[in-house]
């Protein structure tokens, strides 16, 4: 004899979470008006008890396209808005539809964000851009059977497109040895969590690996982190330059930063890469029009190679996660 399961209702879920069912309510229709605390609780419940709302339920059975999210910090890294070009564009000639989950930082957890949001039903696949995944975060993913890709992040236990951030920093040390400079410093960016290895970290690790294996003297490699804004590189920049042995190259772990340097060098009245020398990371457009030295990275085809393996492993679930590294390019101008 077969036994059927009981259908899970709005009531199943309000009962075990100690909440009124209009608190439930609220928290898959407006998420907004509930407590975190109390939202997190009554999204948990749902999850395991596998509640989907009757819209949800309705809307996966009519459509006969794929749904998927990608969720990254774009509002506060430009970069990010053409990675999203990428994924649009490689999902362009299919019935897929997008959904765009913005975040405040790269350099902060996501976690509070991703146990919000209510996947179950939702989507088909998500990507993840720029953002760590943590344990308690990659095992709710897995329990929802949701196929994802991770972008410039990495899990064993999931698919991801990657840059080699330390071997990038490796190649502008070697610029600049073979400019001739023995004093360097890195700027990099503040991180909220320590809890992983972030590209500025990374960056910094082959930069200064480098610089070390040359015979560079760590007294000679500064180091400043900032919060992600112009102007708190230009202050560090001229802490820097009023050390008793001034770096005369500065490496900055993205453009943005590197314009802070390049506003104070002209606050001081100095010249660049005469009395100092100035690389950046992105090679976005802002780089072109400064002049700067920088490290080109695959923006667009990171996004588009990620649509590509999600799309796969939506359709084939049972293929095993993949890891794809895309090839970083030194980009040489006027500043270093």
């Amino acid at each position: 004899m077969v036994t059927t399961r009981p259908k899970v209702t709005i009531y199943d879920v309000a009962a075990q979470a100690g909440v009124s069912i209009s608190t439930v309510s609220l928290a898959f229709n407006n998420p907004g008006r509930v407590r975190p605390e109390t939202l997190h609780r009554v999204l948990a419940v749902a999850e395991e008890l596998g509640f989907r709302r009757r819209d949800e339920a309705v809307s996966r059975a009519k459509r006969s396209h794929s749904r998927v999210g990608v969720l990254a910090p774009f509002t506060s890294y430009s970069s990010f808005a053409l990675r999203l070009n990428g994924v649009l564009s490689g999902f362009a000639r299919s019935t897929t539809d997008v959904i765009v989950y913005d975040h405040d930082s790269a350099a902060a957890s996501m976690s509070p964000l991703l146990a919000s949001l209510p996947l179950s039903g939702l989507l088909d696949g998500l990507i993840i851009m720029g953002l760590p995944v943590a344990d308690e975060v990659g095992e709710r993913l897995a329990r929802q059977r949701l196929s994802v890709v991770l972008v410039e992040a990495e899990r064993r236990d999931f698919s991801s497109v990657c840059v080699d951030n330390s071997g990038g920093g490796g190649t502008v040390a070697r610029h600049l040895l073979a400019k001739g400079h023995r004093r360097f410093a890195y700027l990099g960016e503040e991180q909220v969590s320590h809890q992983y290895r972030s590209p500025s970290e990374e960056r910094y690790e082959g930069f200064a690996a480098e610089l070390r294996s040359a015979g560079v003297a760590d007294a000679d490699i500064a180091r400043r982190t900032v919060a992600h804004s112009v102007e708190s590189a230009a202050r560090a920049t001229l802490e820097l330059l009023d050390l008793p042995r001034p770096p005369t190259a500065v490496f900055a772990y993205d453009d943005a930063l590197a314009s802070g340097v390049l506003r104070a060098a002209a606050r001081r009245g100095l010249t660049v890469p005469g009395d100092i020398a100035v690389v950046g990371f992105d090679d976005l457009d802002l780089a072109e029009a400064l002049g700067l030295t920088t490290v080109r990275v695959p923006f667009a085809e990171s996004g588009s190679v990620a649509a590509e393996l999600l799309a796969n492993q939506v359709q084939h679930p049972e293929h095993s996660a993949r890891q794809i590294s895309l090839q970083l390019t030194l980009v040489e101008r006027e500043s270093a």
